[in-house]
Formats: C-alpha cells, sequence, structure tokens
C-alpha cells in the first residue's frame, strides 16, 4: 500500500477543473474525467463509527485493483493514493480500464447482447470460482476490453472470500446483478433467467 499523498483543498480544484463529472451524488462529484484522460475517484466516509474508519475505501479500491490484476483479471491501474483535507474523505487518482461496459453495450444493441452472453457467463463463473464476492456486479461495472475479455471496474465493494463462492452467496451476488436491470427497466428483456441458471449449474 503506498503512503498517501496530502492533497490540499487548493490542489483539488486545480486537479480538477476543467474535469468531466462522470458521477456524483447529493453530497457532490465522485468521479471525475481529467483532461489528461486519468480518473479521480473521491471516497467519504459517510458515518463517525465504520469499518471505513481502520480501512478506508480508497485503500479498498487499490488494494482491490492490485489483487484482481495479480489474478490476471483486467481492471483499472491505481496511480496514487490520497489523503484530503476533510479527514472523512481519501481519493484516488487511477488511468481506467480500456474497453465499453456491457450497459453500454447492451442499451446500445439489445437484441445482438446475446453474443455476449456465453462469455459473461463464464466470467461470473470464473469470479465465483475463485471466491470473488463483488456487491456491485452489474452490467455497468463489467467492461469489454478491446482484446475482447471482460474486467471489472469501481472495486472498492469487492472481497476475495478464500474459496468458491456457497450457491447461497452465489444467488446473493446474481441479486445484485438484477437491481440495474430494474433500475434501467430492462429486466423483462434482459437474458437473466438464461444468465442465472448458467451460473448456477454444476
Amino acid at each position: 500500500m503506498p503512503i498517501k499523498t496530502k492533497l490540499s483543498n487548493d490542489i483539488l480544484k486545480t486537479l480538477t477543473t476543467g474535469a468531466q463529472v462522470l458521477e456524483e451524488d447529493s453530497l457532490g462529484a465522485k468521479v471525475y474525467r481529467l483532461a489528461d484522460g486519468k480518473f479521480l475517484k473521491l471516497f467519504r466516509r459517510k458515518r463517525l463509527i465504520s469499518s471505513a474508519l481502520f480501512l478506508p475505501y480508497s485503500d479498498r479500491f487499490w488494494l482491490n485493483a492490485v489483487r484482481l490484476r495479480e489474478l490476471g483479471i483486467p481492471t483499472l491501474t491505481p496511480l496514487e493514493l490520497y489523503g484530503l483535507e476533510d479527514t472523512s474523505m481519501s481519493a484516488v487518482l487511477y488511468s481506467p480500464l480500456p474497453g465499453r461496459t456491457l450497459k453500454d453495450i447492451y442499451l446500445d444493441a439489445p437484441a445482438a447482447f446475446g453474443k455476449h452472453l456465453p462469455v459473461l457467463i463464464d466470467f461470473i463463473r470464473m469470479l465465483h470460482r475463485r471466491g470473488i464476492y463483488f456487491r456491485s456486479l452489474h452490467l455497468g461495472n463489467i467492461v469489454l476490453t478491446p482484446e475482447g475479455g471482460l474486467g471489472l471496474i469501481d472495486i472498492a465493494d469487492l472481497s476475495f472470500q478464500g474459496r468458491p463462492l456457497s450457491k447461497a452467496k452465489a444467488r446473493r451476488n446474481l441479486a445484485h446483478f438484477s437491481r440495474l436491470l430494474e433500475s434501467l427497466d430492462i429486466a423483462e428483456q434482459f437474458p437473466l433467467t438464461a444468465l442465472t441458471s448458467a451460473v448456477l449449474a454444476d
């Protein structure tokens, strides 16, 4: 784990001037695309007493990226770890994973998505066999890379179980997967039943 660099409010403002805000919530921007193409992700500890007090989500994000890369699973490349003046906040500067999210691919051409389904099924089964439990596993966080493989982004909410996931935990993971489909109002059109059956098959 690298040592956190202190990022003052002034430097943060300079760094994000002209940047594109890719994600935000009621508290403000969460992810910026900077002018040089790198991304800056901000993490806020929302509760005073939280596990994030001992292992901030920025640290988990960094460590998960390193571990995924060690396992040969494509993901983003962390570059700098920052502490902010507001001690409830931290940040990671990283190079994004090249490619397109499966969410964008599906929404562009739903009828053609079937050709990607076998690769997606194999990918999720591989994650589960390796004991990777990703609560935020959904089409928006899975990227089809230029090489034709799949990789993961937005990985702070990911853990390594050390053994294959149980069927119950795998089902829970697929329930998380379905939530984005429901929020996009595409759950009925997406081949979720076929995906679920194939992922859970022995």
